[in-house]
């Protein structure tokens, strides 16, 4: 049996959709076929899903920034290296979610699969603070999603940066 990985979703707010379980699992199943990054044997990601102002508490203890933000990531791996077991922790806040996808006129559960995406791949040590980290991880996302038939969110933000301008 191929090892994968397990996503223990925590609802810690009253709002989110209850059924984001086969959702989440898709979107991990899809990134290990994408990643370079190989399992070792079985792993477990825990996923919080809770409030901007439980968000706004977690980003400002570990990150010193006092407000929310869509998603945090918790790695507790090597980056580049295979990997098994505890992977990491990945939060969302689900207000500032809501808000994104309603903004990028979007469906709600593109918009958490893209930012579930994002931050596996912040966990496996990707990041986005030099340009050509970005488009990499850009890159792979699109990919990721278009294994799920969501579209490149990367080319609807282009599409309304250049409407503004």
């Amino acid at each position: 049996m191929t090892p994968r990985i397990v996503c223990h979703l925590r609802y810690d707010c009253a709002d989110w959709p209850k059924d984001l379980q086969t959702l989440a699992d898709e979107c991990l199943a899809a990134s290990l076929d994408v990643v370079p990054e190989q399992l070792a044997g079985p792993a477990e990601l825990s996923v919080l899903l809770t409030s901007d102002e439980a968000q706004r508490r977690l980003n400002a203890r570990w990150r010193k920034i006092d407000k929310p933000t869509n998603v945090l990531s918790f790695p507790a791996i090597e980056p580049g290296a295979p990997f098994q077991g505890l992977i990491g922790d990945v939060s969302f806040a689900f207000e500032t979610v809501e808000r994104e996808a309603a903004l990028a006129s979007i469906p709600f559960r593109h918009h958490f699969a893209h930012l579930l995406v994002h931050g596996f791949l912040h966990i496996l040590g990707y990041d986005h603070a030099r340009r050509a980290e970005t488009d990499r991880m850009q890159a792979l996302e699109t990919r990721i999603l278009g294994r799920l038939s969501i579209p490149d969110p990367y080319a609807a933000a282009e599409s309304v940066s250049a409407d503004a301008g």
